[in-house]
């Protein structure tokens, strides 16, 4: 389970910012993951590293950078859908989108290359952000069943793990809260800014009973109605906290907080890079 929320623009009031953007990653503790960093392999791109065996390389949440375009990918599981035989893995689509810096491979033309082969992949929703300095251009693609959708920059926009036709609650309150933020603090400082969106993530409120949660999850729906997901006795919930920033200059901020250990009560590690591009 993941949540994210954002808000892109490319063209920002002064002070203002051309991504806002905040996101959980649920996942089970033990799970082996490289914190956020530049990726060696493709120095223009910043984001964690899956390293789960046979899963190696592929990421959740990324963001690259090259000849003036940005490019945010975010991988969030559809939850409760048939795995198809032999899927491979999801962690690839992310990081193939935002190492790629072939004006060729806009994120259109990524989406309808990846639309046709979409069905050999587990059920996801694919978030994909492309800011120029000119333009911005949202998508989403599902393959449950295989849809391409675009969305209008300027606005707010949240997305978990269910279809945007019908969103969990806590995603829908989550969006609410996360649009009044942008309002409110879209031209604060990245401190001031990043702390209200942090507060946001962390919320452990519970938006139950959800029919569509209850639906695709009804072993850990309740486990997982809040945003800040916490279920002891299986070692899964919101592992790390997320928030990227770019402001109208092009500067970049990447502030992660993530467990070091398994044990969420335990030390976290506080990560934030900034960027100038």
């Amino acid at each position: 389970m993941c949540v994210i929320f954002f808000y892109a623009n490319a063209e920002p009031s002064p002070g203002g910012y051309k991504l806002i953007l905040a996101s959980n990653r649920d996942e089970f503790y033990a799970r082996e993951t490289q914190q956020v960093g530049k990726w060696s392999q493709a120095q223009h791109v910043y984001g964690g590293i899956d390293l789960e065996p046979g899963r190696e390389g592929g990421t959740w949440l990324a963001i690259g950078h090259h000849q003036d375009v940005f490019k945010v990918g975010a991988l969030l599981n559809l939850t409760g859908e048939p795995k198809p035989r032999n899927a491979i893995g999801r962690g690839m689509i992310v990081a193939d989108y935002v190492k790629e810096s072939s004006k060729e491979f806009n994120s259109m033309n990524y989406n309808r290359r990846l639309l046709k082969d979409c069905n050999q992949y587990s059920a996801f929703n694919f978030v994909s952000i492309e800011i120029t300095p000119t333009s911005a251009q949202i998508q989403l693609l599902s393959n449950v069943p295989p849809t391409l959708a675009q969305f209008e920059p300027g606005k707010s926009y949240g997305f978990g793990n269910s279809l945007p036709s019908s969103p969990f609650q806590k995603v829908s309150h989550g969006q609410q809260q996360f649009e009044a933020t942008v309002r409110e603090h879209g031209n604060a400082s990245v401190d001031v800014l990043s702390s209200h969106l942090l507060e946001l993530l962390k919320n452990k409120h519970k938006f139950w009973p959800d029919p569509e949660l209850q639906r695709r999850a009804p072993n850990w729906g309740e486990g997982l109605s809040s945003l800040n997901v916490f279920i002891d006795h299986q070692g899964y919930g919101s592992r790390t906290h997320t928030v990227i920033l770019v402001d109208s200059q092009n500067k970049m901020h990447f502030i992660e907080e993530t467990m070091a250990g398994l044990d969420p009560e335990g030390e976290w590690l506080h990560k934030h890079i900034e960027k100038q591009f």
